[in-house]
């Protein structure tokens, strides 16, 4: 009875310990935990100081504290655009179809996987679905002009039809939702199928005595192993909704399709990079960053109310 007692509480004595003698017996692990602080700080934080310039008419040669501050001008400004409207419906658009599509295919791949007996087969197929990840933005867009184009393309020559989808609106979305799926969905099945491999797999034995259909298995055993985490990545995707990739987006932009492919993230760089308004740049950047924010903390919110695992929330 008294090991018990003192069993329990030793969790508290331990808490109770100088800070000092913590650091010293753990001091190995402090210290390599010091560079991804350092990074952080560095790269993260310190940067931070310059937002100010998105309150400011920001003038290189007079530096952060001697141009004029302008206060909301520049945001003013942005929601005054002719294309404010059809830069958010675009970056909304194209963020939440992505989210949509993209979201359940790769835990639908870890499903399947994870049912295959075959090893062999099952460790090229993972591969074969990895590839396209390691492939660079720029190759892919290459790719993809290559397979749409009109005199020679795939899917053309599959069809039996001559036409520029690159040049066409209305299929802009598809071809990046497609594309996107394409390239990542495979290296998106890992943490699934790292989780469906800590399941214990008597659980499938007595699901089989019991009568459980192959479906019946997934529905009760693999699904609910995969929740946290599902909750976990879909948290972390609704952070950067509106971060639609601008590099694909700018590769495949063409005068004819921007009234479905015009997003934020390129209107950043025309008047941050070739336009060199710095101030105003920063401006919508950072209203574009405070909408993620809210959309993550909205998420968070509602994931912890639909979860009853709110263990990484």
């Amino acid at each position: 009875m008294s090991k018990n007692k003192s069993a329990a509480v030793r969790p508290d004595v331990m808490t109770a310990r100088p800070l000092k003698r913590r650091l010293m017996d753990n001091w190995q692990l402090y210290a390599m935990l010091l560079v991804p602080v350092a990074l952080t700080i560095i790269y993260k934080y310190i940067p931070m100081y310059g937002i100010q310039i998105a309150f400011r008419d920001y003038k290189a040669s007079r530096g952060f504290m001697g141009s004029e501050w302008v206060g909301f001008e520049w945001f003013t400004r942005f929601f005054s655009a002719p294309t404010f409207g059809r830069m958010m419906k675009n970056t909304i658009l194209l963020s939440f179809f992505s989210l949509l599509w993209s979201f359940p295919i790769p835990i639908i791949l870890a499903l399947m996987l994870n049912q295959m007996r075959f090893q062999r087969f099952k460790r090229v197929t993972q591969t074969v679905l990895y590839a396209p990840h390691f492939i660079s933005t720029m190759v892919i867009c290459g790719m993809i002009r290559i397979f749409l184009s009109p005199s020679g393309g795939l899917i053309n020559l599959i069809a039996g039809t001559g036409v520029d989808f690159l040049t066409e609106s209305g299929a802009f979305r598809t071809i990046y939702i497609a594309s996107g799926i394409w390239q990542d969905a495979g290296w998106g099945i890992i943490v699934y199928m790292a989780t469906l491999s800590n399941v214990d797999t008597s659980l499938y034995e007595a699901a089989k005595v019991d009568g459980a259909s192959l479906f019946q298995r997934i529905l009760n055993i693999d699904i609910p192993a995969l929740t946290s985490i599902m909750v976990l990545n879909l948290i972390m995707s609704a952070g950067g909704l509106m971060n639609v990739g601008f590099e694909k987006v700018w590769l495949l932009q063409t005068d004819l399709n921007k009234a479905t492919s015009d997003v934020i993230a390129v209107y950043v760089y025309q008047q941050g990079i070739e336009r060199a308004k710095y101030s105003y740049s920063t401006a919508v950047g950072l209203f574009n960053t405070a909408i993620n924010i809210l959309l993550l903390v909205v998420v968070n919110k509602v994931a912890k109310r639909i979860s009853e695992d709110t263990s990484f929330i």
